[in-house]
């Protein structure tokens, strides 16, 4: 199971990449294949400040829908527009082109609640 340790991660799946007060935020590996193969992903949050732990977009796979929760307070400043033609990178490069949003940090304190790459492992039992 791919868990970069660069990362920091939450319990519902999300990866979160920080670099100074933006943070760029997609779904685990673990995640994607759980879902299984990703047709849609809806985010509407776009220059909206939206609170840690609250709903900031969707994604549809074959099967069921998942809501995304925030992992950090903080505005939604970029959505990855790759994802409208080809939500299928989100199963291919779920750490790389498949990216979901781009935010600027409201409360840098909330990072210390993410867990670690090593924390994220335990959890899914990898």
């Amino acid at each position: 199971m791919n868990v970069p340790a660069e990362l920091k991660y939450t319990k519902d799946h999300e990866w979160i990449k920080i670099e100074g007060n933006t943070a760029t935020i997609g779904i685990t590996h673990f995640a994607q294949s759980e879902l299984g193969d990703i047709v849609y992903v809806d985010v509407d949050t776009v220059d909206e400040t939206v609170e840690k732990d609250e709903v900031f977009g969707s994604v549809e796979a074959v099967k069921t829908v998942s809501d995304l929760l925030m992992p950090l307070t903080g505005e939604v400043t970029a959505f990855n527009e790759v994802l409208e033609d080809e939500p299928e990178k989100v199963n291919t490069d779920p750490y790389g082109d498949g990216w979901m949003i781009k935010i600027a940090i409201s409360n840098a304190s909330q990072i210390e609640e993410l867990l670690s790459a090593d924390d994220y492992k335990e959890l899914i039992g990898a």
